[in-house]
């Protein structure tokens, strides 16, 4: 991997923008079709540019309580028969709701393309939202969150940080939504989410798999085109204001050890310093041989895990995170040392050639593994159109290797700052015991 990703790319090899066909239906629809023979398979996956960042105050998890009410049936298709007409023709389908996006997809074999493509404009255009189904839904989902969220105390402290670090941007809010607007939701609210965001102009399709473009797009055309266009969702406006210093929390919750973590206001993957904050987190948190992990965990011996990451797929800027797992009998306050001493002395004084080396290697060599899989290559295409333009993976590679050491400690400087931190602490208490001051 070493030797191979530092090459640059043969002269002959196709771009995805050669590669991949685009075209726009009628309706606002956007189409991605890449014709990828490596396996007699084909991946179909709708896109809709709608996520918990599109909700609003009182209504949050909307999103994703629409998700789970999107295989319950239309007039053709009746409850619980969307994954079973799936499963006998031998494919697979889940969803994903995120904070940008809801995306759905069927994986089968590639004579089932057109199965697939039905199966979603169908419920793009005739999903049924049922009252008798929707109040059990609700409590599964209601119960997805107990499990997911308020039983797991790394859950709750960053739910509670990301609370925090934003006051103005919807990021603020779980995905999921808040417990009483959950209780809340209405039949009403659905209807009107699906009518105003699940239109085709508000929707990616992605076809990827051993499939002839013209025969593909003939039946997408046939299947999407007479689904009206409706009027363009309402834009998100806000933005998040600067960090004016540092946010601390403290969360009270049963567990057995503490927990740190610390977040910094970042651009997103259309700003050039993202590929930098790539190859940072990867310094300071890519896996065991990182600084964090080899001073706090190998060295130190103050924690059983200790990391850093960053994600740049978002709308809007979004944050750059540290973690740490402290060892019984270690604080937090120690781990916090160990961890910013590191952030200065890379401040200080520039990676060397060899660990700016083996991060690229790393980064690069993820990002051709991503695409090694039909699904997985629809994947990327749907998430980054849905952020920005799928276009930007063209110029991935490229981008994380025009990084200079200098670029690594210029961004650390810049955004690694305590003024634009906000640092979140699970304190562990026993069952029943009672809560006394913040302590850490």
């Amino acid at each position: 991997l070493l030797l191979w990703h530092g090459r640059a790319p043969a002269p002959a090899a196709a771009t995805l923008a050669d590669r991949v066909f685009e075209t726009t239906l009628a309706n606002g629809l956007k189409v991605l079709i890449l014709e990828e023979p490596k396996a007699p398979v084909v991946s179909i996956q709708v896109w809709y540019k709608v996520g918990s960042r599109n909700e609003v105050m009182g209504r949050t998890g909307l999103a994703h309580m629409l998700e789970h009410m999107m295989f319950k049936g239309t007039p053709t298709i009746g409850p619980k028969q969307f994954d079973l007409l799936v499963t006998r023709n031998g494919g697979q389908d889940n969803a994903v709701t995120s904070t940008d996006y809801t995306a759905y997809y069927e994986d089968f074999a590639a004579d089932r393309v057109e199965l697939g493509l039905r199966l979603e404009a169908d419920r793009m255009a005739h999903l049924l939202i049922d009252e008798k189904e929707f109040i059990p839904e609700r409590q599964v989902v209601i119960e997805e969150r107990r499990l997911r969220i308020e039983d797991q105390p790394a859950a709750i402290l960053g739910q509670t940080m990301r609370a925090v670090a934003f006051q103005a941007n919807p990021y603020r809010n779980p995905a999921i939504g808040w417990p009483s607007d959950m209780l809340a939701w209405t039949r009403e609210d659905l209807v009107q989410f699906y009518r105003t965001y699940y239109v085709p102009n508000n929707a990616i399709l992605v076809v990827v798999g051993a499939i002839e473009k013209d025969d593909v797009l003939r039946k997408v055309q046939a299947l999407f085109e007479p689904i009206p266009r409706r009027p363009d969702p309402p834009k998100v406006v806000t933005q998040e204001p600067p960090q004016l210093g540092e946010r601390r929390i403290f969360v009270r919750k049963e567990a057995e050890l503490p927990i740190y973590f610390a977040v910094h206001h970042v651009p997103n993957l259309t700003d050039p310093d993202s590929f930098a904050l790539q190859i940072l987190a990867y310094v300071l948190g890519g896996g065991e041989s990182a600084r964090f992990y080899q001073k706090a965990v190998y060295e130190k011996q103050l924690a059983s895990y200790a990391g850093a990451d960053y994600n740049p797929v978002h709308i809007d800027p979004y944050l750059f995170g540290f973690s740490a797992w402290p060892l019984p009998g270690k604080t937090v306050d120690e781990i916090e040392e160990v961890l910013y001493a590191e952030v200065d002395r890379l401040a200080r004084e520039p990676i060397s050639d060899r660990e700016l080396q083996k991060a690229k290697n790393q980064i690069e060599s993820e990002f051709v593994f991503a695409q090694d899989s039909v699904h997985a290559m629809a994947e990327l295409l749907g998430r980054y159109e849905a952020v920005a333009n799928w276009k930007l993976l063209d110029g991935f590679l490229e981008g994380v290797r025009r990084v200079a050491a200098a670029d690594v400690q210029r961004v650390a400087r810049q955004y690694l700052t305590q003024q634009n931190r906000t640092v979140a602490i699970l304190v562990p208490t026993k069952a029943g015991s009672a809560s006394v001051g913040p302590g850490k």
